[in-house]
């Protein structure tokens, strides 16, 4: 593949990694709200108790921490966005930009109807899960914008079935249907049965993506390093899925959450969104190296690359 002309500025990079990374405070701070029972702690929006800085006590610190922090990213977005029309030529940069856009406003406007409306366990839910997806987005327009991405990268062949492509995007999507349920069953829809079911498809699709990518490509760094993020996170949160479980069962009886609940709860949605991340990362990987048809007459299982080149 020759190497792309137009390379995205170094700047334009580092500030979608910042965004990402802002991302996941925010993500933290959504999850605090839910973990101190703190969501309806200001009835009003946007304003709070009609003011830009309302007293800062009891719940009201979480949700006003949560709702400084969807400022920032929502502003970080914008120039992000702004920046790649008037820099980046790339069609799919530009409009994965415009897109995250769309999704933070479209988020901002989510929780300003649960704070008016109501429906917590529709639409927290539903808040909940655009905050994945629109993470997700800028985990993957940052990828994009990598001077990696944008790299020579000599093209695998790969000749299992499933192909690694198609494994990675039902991982990522069972993953996400899993973050789903949890925050379905974190805002009360419905009991724990349907995400203890999600946890298991997501443990096979998970090893199965991993062994996938580690039998055909075992030499090329890329797809290692992306196997070793993936599973790593995958580990750590079933662990904390497991303590997260012992923590609510310990706190049912509580009329206020204890540190310990919140640390591991909050860290288990942490690390949902951290796998999801990962679960893209691999993903995409697999779709910047391995073309959409395999060339014909090639071995079963053979690869072209040369695998120091296909790492670098």
């Amino acid at each position: 593949m020759a190497p792309n002309q137009t390379h995205t500025s170094r700047g334009l990079y580092a500030f979608a990694v910042a965004t990402s990374c802002t991302t996941i405070l925010l993500l933290m701070a959504g999850a605090l709200v839910t973990s101190n029972n703190a969501a309806d702690s200001v009835p009003d929006w946007p304003l709070a108790y009609g003011r830009i800085i309302p007293p800062l006590i009891g719940g009201i610190r979480f949700e006003y921490a949560h709702r400084v922090l969807a400022g920032l990213v929502s502003v970080l977005t914008l120039v992000l966005a702004v920046w790649l029309a008037f820099s980046e030529r790339r069609p799919l940069a530009r409009r994965l930009g415009w897109t995250a856009l769309g999704l933070v406003l479209a988020q901002a406007a989510l929780g300003g109807f649960r704070v008016l409306e109501g429906f917590p366990s529709i639409s927290a839910t539903a808040h909940a899960t655009l905050a994945q997806i629109f993470f997700i987005t800028v985990v993957g327009l940052s990828l994009y914008l990598s001077p990696w991405w944008q790299s020579d990268l000599e093209p695998l062949e790969d000749h299992g079935s499933p192909r690694l492509r198609a494994l990675g995007v039902w991982m990522t999507a069972s993953i996400l249907v899993q973050l789903v349920l949890g925050a379905a069953f974190r805002h009360g829809a419905f009991g724990i049965v349907p995400h203890l079911v999600g946890a298991g498809v997501v443990t096979v699709m998970v090893m199965w993506s991993g062994v996938s990518a580690k039998r055909r490509f075992r030499t090329v760094r890329d797809l290692r390093r992306a196997t070793i993020l993936l599973q790593a996170f995958f580990g750590t949160q079933l662990l904390l899925g497991g303590a997260a479980w012992w923590a609510v069962t310990a706190a049912a009886d509580e009329v206020q959450p204890t540190s310990v609940y919140v640390i591991l709860t909050v860290a288990h949605v942490l690390g949902g969104a951290l796998t999801l991340a990962a679960a893209v990362i691999f993903t995409l990987t697999g779709f910047r190296l391995i073309p959409s048809a395999a060339p014909l007459g090639a071995g079963s299982g053979a690869s072209k690359h040369t695998p120091e080149r296909a790492g670098a």
